[in-house]
């Protein structure tokens, strides 16, 4: 059920930044809890698997399967939130002509700079800088021989490169260990900023790392050990996992056949790299025609092979690979109750009464005709339906008398349609 009480504490500005999010077709990460109803059952599991497989020590791929507005993103930040509250670290990458899957150290360094967990802010960046400074006990910094001990631990962790470890004794030696002899603070400050900017998988040359025991660029070869790294440094810091959550994977059937098979291959790299992991989960956001199209996992053998079954149960199995959002969509009274959501915040945002004019035999009607016309599972259609009518109310147009809901379900499925081919245009790198 959604939390109206916590929506009533809303600040009008907080209110309509919500609403301006929602215009563009995206949910504000800290509110989801205000837009989540419906689909228990996969949330049930995944919960499931996050606390008692997970956090135990397991590792799985899952694909979240649904159409264009069927709310995979969105479904998405439901699984972030979720995984934040149960301490685990998450990063959420949107795989776009900037970071394409196929550029496997394009979308690590997305992954480090989206990475959430226990610390202020967003990217690997923030948490770099909470963990030094919880090194600092009572005010006193740790000795070099405690960096000593703590740098064989790094070393040693399982699944940990070495450049990545001495990235990480670099830092703390960086932050605790006396200026030396004609040394500067403002080259410690322009050395601290080489080593999180390597983190991040920036651009730096090997002569500038040399310094600090690091001996290669992120790169193809070896941004999935970096990935096994970052993971093995989370435990180190009493996070239960890594859940990484990939959004659009959809968008490689536009691209050459050439870019979808590098494409395909470092999503079969990840499925393999997965399974032989521990305390990691990640999560590909697909629609249904990369299971069923020509230029979807099919046209790859080495990942059909690995993939074939995932699209072929004729039975929901709620434990299952597969996520389908587009088989298990929110019913009419859900969506009312999502519709209430936004009709509040709303109000909240301009300052006016929409529940007078937009009562919830409005929000019934809509229901109603995306049901009528087979659109009830859409639900970002839904959004951007009651917002619009929302609108038009806060103007002071009467609903009621003056929208025609065939003529305006229409206005939004053409907005949509013209995202679905912003979206889908074949623009990467070739």
């Amino acid at each position: 059920m959604i939390p109206m009480k916590e929506i009533d504490q809303l600040e009008p500005f907080q209110a309509r930044s919500i609403i301006e999010e929602l215009r563009k077709g995206s949910v504000p990460a800290d509110y989801v809890p205000f837009f989540t109803v419906g689909r228990d059952n996969w949330l049930t599991f995944i919960e499931d698997d996050l606390k008692n497989y997970i956090a135990e020590g397991g590792a799985k791929v899952r694909f979240l399967s649904g159409d264009y507005g069927d709310g995979k993103t969105h479904f998405m930040s439901i699984i972030r939130h979720l995984a934040l509250q149960q301490g685990f670290a998450v990063s959420f990458v949107v795989l776009t002509r900037e970071v394409p899957i196929h550029k496997f150290e394009a979308v690590y360094q997305s992954i480090t700079r989206q990475l959430r967990g226990r610390f202020e802010g967003i990217g690997i960046r923030n948490l770099l800088s909470q963990w030094l400074g919880t090194l600092v006990q009572n005010d006193t910094p740790p000795s070099t021989e405690q960096i000593a001990d703590m740098a064989e631990t790094l070393r040693n962790l399982p699944g940990m490169n070495v450049n990545f470890a001495n990235a990480l004794v670099a830092l703390a030696h960086n932050r605790f260990l006396p200026l030396m002899e004609g040394e500067h603070k403002e080259d410690r400050i322009t050395n601290r900023e080489i080593i999180f900017h390597w983190f991040e998988a920036g651009k730096a040359t090997k002569r500038e790392l040399k310094p600090f025991g690091i001996f290669e660029v992120v790169n193809k070869a070896n941004s999935k050990q970096m990935l096994n790294s970052l993971n093995a440094f989370l435990r180190y810091l009493n996070y239960k996992g890594f859940i990484l959550l990939l959004d659009e994977l959809e968008t490689v059937i536009a691209q050459s056949a050439s870019v979808r098979n590098a494409a395909y291959e470092n999503v079969r790299l990840l499925i393999d790299n997965t399974e032989q992991s521990e305390y990691f989960h990640i999560f590909f956001s697909i629609i249904p025609d990369v299971l069923l199209s020509e230029k979807g996992f099919k046209s790859y053998d080495a990942l059909w092979s690995r993939v074939r079954s995932i699209g072929q149960q004729k039975r929901l199995n709620y434990r299952g690979v597969l996520i389908d959002l587009h088989r298990t969509p929110l019913k009419s009274g859900e969506l009312v109750d999502l519709g209430q959501s936004l009709r509040r915040i709303h109000e909240i945002s301009y300052r006016w009464n929409a529940a007078e004019s937009v009562p919830d035999k409005l929000l019934e009607d809509i229901c109603k005709n995306q049901k009528k016309m087979g659109l009830l599972s859409e639900v970002r259609l839904f959004v951007k339906q009651v917002i619009r009518i929302l609108d038009m109310a806060e103007q002071g147009k009467d609903p009621a008398e003056t929208l025609d809901l065939t003529e305006h379900i229409v206005s939004s499925q053409q907005e949509m349609e013209q995202e679905k081919m912003e979206q889908l245009q074949p623009s990467w790198d070739k």
